[in-house]
């Protein structure tokens, strides 16, 4: 791309969004790879949308240095106040201005993602009700959803809650695969209410040995699978182009829950194998639907 052609990219100079893809880039998922499915303008917006939550996640993680967690994602909440009212200052600023302003981001989706980050950021998650955990997967996932379906260019009810699902499919997705991971880092995303149904220990360590903790996950892969088939019939009544991502997010996950309920939960320490051509064609299969 010509540095003439990436200035005209949401009205931002080359030198800022080549910050914001610096960001994603430095990441090292692949994620920047999969938006190249996305027109430019749609692309950088993602990527802003991306680089926004990199920064708060890599704060309640711990990856940068600061002095107060808490503090530093509350000075989040009071840029993201600035950002609206069109005060900027750096370039991821700048890029998610534009962004918010061509594609109508909403505040209130931006505030729900720093809010589950301090979920985390406040110690670690261990055994949350019912309530808490759909909060926080509404938080730091389907609130991600929200700002992601609009940047794909649809901001109707029924992307909305393709969003709703699809994270929620997701995020219980990730929580069932990284079950001995979390343990590891004093983390029990699993509710309590099931944990104690099923006699699984509330402590994390503990809960990764438990006999209950089989039947328990196949309880939340159930779910899980329910939100799979309600995004994607909520995609249905969605733009058909606006959806692709969505499409092959969902496509290329799928398949992990389907991995992790064949090798179930008796050893969760053991790596879930997953096709990779299966992924790819499904992927390829949700691009063209």
């Amino acid at each position: 791309m010509s540095g003439f052609q990436q200035e005209a990219v949401l009205g931002c100079s080359t030198a800022d969004l080549d910050h914001v893809r610096t960001i994603v880039t430095r990441a090292g998922t692949s994620f920047a790879k999969g938006m190249k499915i996305l027109p430019a303008e749609r692309r950088y917006g993602m990527f802003a949308v991306y680089a926004f939550c990199r920064e708060v996640d890599d704060i309640a993680d711990g990856d940068v240095q600061v002095a107060d967690c808490n503090s530093a994602l509350q000075d989040w909440h009071a840029r993201i106040e600035r950002l609206y009212e069109g005060e900027t200052r750096d370039a991821l600023d700048r890029v998610l201005v534009a962004t918010i302003s061509r594609f109508g981001l909403r505040k209130q989706d931006f505030a729900a993602v720093i809010d589950g980050m301090a979920m985390d950021a406040n110690g670690p998650v261990i055994a949350p009700d019912e309530a808490t955990l759909d909060l926080y997967c509404d938080r730091v996932a389907s609130a991600v959803g929200r700002l992601s379906v609009r940047v794909f260019g649809d901001s109707s009810p029924a992307a909305d809650k393709v969003a709703f699902h699809l994270g929620r499919a997701l995020q219980l997705t990730n929580i069932l695969r990284d079950i001995q991971e979390d343990a590891d880092k004093g983390r029990l995303y699993l509710p309590r209410e099931l944990l104690v149904r099923y006699d699984v220990p509330l402590d994390p360590q503990e809960a990764v040995y438990a006999r209950g903790l089989d039947p328990l996950a196949r309880i939340v892969a159930v779910r899980a699978a329910d939100h799979f088939r309600e995004a994607r019939r909520a995609m249905k009544q969605c733009d058909t182009v606006a959806m692709r991502p969505a499409r092959i997010m969902a496509a290329s996950y799928r398949p992990i829950l389907t991995a992790l309920l064949r090798r179930g939960w008796q050893h969760p320490e053991r790596p879930v194998k997953v096709s990779k051509p299966g992924r790819i064609l499904r992927s390829l299969l949700a691009y063209y639907r």
